[in-house]
């Protein structure tokens, strides 16, 4: 059988994957905060329900201004199906593991996501991965452990969630690179969130708690920024390798330090700055072999 091998993208859209990476990132990690905040009071089923609906609402904008119904064409429905199950699936495990342990360790445990990226990206998409990326994956990783320092009850149940979350995330996020082929990007975001929402709207009979005027507007934010950062990621995944792009969700970390300390005057302590620095700088230098790479290939670097 043929492998599979994608297209070399050129750097002006590496570039760009990783630039809509980082803001995809940002914006999730307001989410995420946004959703361990409601767990206290409301079922994962009903927060996960109002995440797909509001979701729904930048992909109607999407659709209105990237040609209409024509948009939406695909003869893949059974691929869009089957990654909508795997991404509500995915987000709900994240938000039962956010009701079950602290909010830093969750996020520092699901950055072993670009580990089963790279690890993945071999067999799905036939890309390359050399030592130098898989290096600096690896360093990225040690850099969160150094800023989180993750304790002995890390890997209790809610840990459990959040690699099962990871896993099914690397392969949600190598399927929509392969998938964009022949998808659109809006086709790629509309389906996975329009089917994920009725599979929402199956679980609700298993909890509801009417929210209060304030708690609806936080879940309709949670929902709507869950939507616009769904299209950012898909765009990364889409422009750039998987293997590069993964890494710089990363940045997660440093977004929550300047939250923590705008919103609660949290302080980053010097092993906290240290480990920011690692996943900063494992990240140039994956940016750096990325355009380096591309823009003068030779023997002795192909497959970094």
């Amino acid at each position: 059988m043929t492998a599979f091998v994608l297209p070399t993208p050129d750097v002006r859209d590496v570039r760009y994957g990783i630039a809509y990476m980082c803001a995809a990132v940002l914006i999730f990690s307001l989410v995420n905060a946004l959703a361990k905040w409601l767990t206290q009071g409301y079922p994962v089923t009903e927060i996960a329900f109002f995440r797909c609906v509001f979701a729904l609402l930048p992909c109607l904008y999407l659709v209105m201004t990237h040609g209409g119904l024509n948009a939406l064409r695909t003869k893949r429905i059974g691929w869009h199906m089957s990654r909508a199950v795997l991404q509500f699936a995915s987000m709900t495990c994240m938000f039962a593991a956010f009701a079950l342990m602290p909010l830093a360790d969750a996020v520092a445990i699901s950055f072993s996501l670009p580990l089963f990226i790279t690890a993945l990206s071999v067999p799905m998409l036939g890309e390359k991965v050399g030592i130098f990326r898989w290096g600096a994956v690896i360093v990225g990783f040690i850099g969160v452990l150094v800023m989180v320092q993750p304790g002995p009850g890390v890997f209790e149940s809610g840990a459990l969630f959040v690699l099962a979350n990871s896993i099914m995330g690397a392969v949600l996020s190598l399927a929509i690179r392969r998938m964009s082929l022949t998808e659109s990007p809006t086709a790629l975001t509309t389906y996975q969130i329009g089917f994920a929402t009725l599979l929402s709207i199956a679980f609700l009979p298993f909890g509801w708690t009417t929210p209060s005027l304030l708690d609806f507007c936080m879940l309709a934010a949670l929902g709507l920024g869950s939507g616009i950062g769904q299209f950012w990621w898909t765009q990364a995944m889409r422009l750039a390798p998987a293997a590069v792009a993964a890494p710089f969700q990363y940045t997660a970390m440093i977004w929550a330090m300047i939250l923590g300390f705008l919103i609660w005057s949290d302080l980053p302590t010097p092993t906290l700055l240290s480990g920011a620095a690692i996943v900063v700088a494992s990240g140039l230098f994956i940016l750096y072999r990325e355009t380096i790479r591309r823009a003068r290939p030779t023997p002795a670097t192909q497959g970094d």
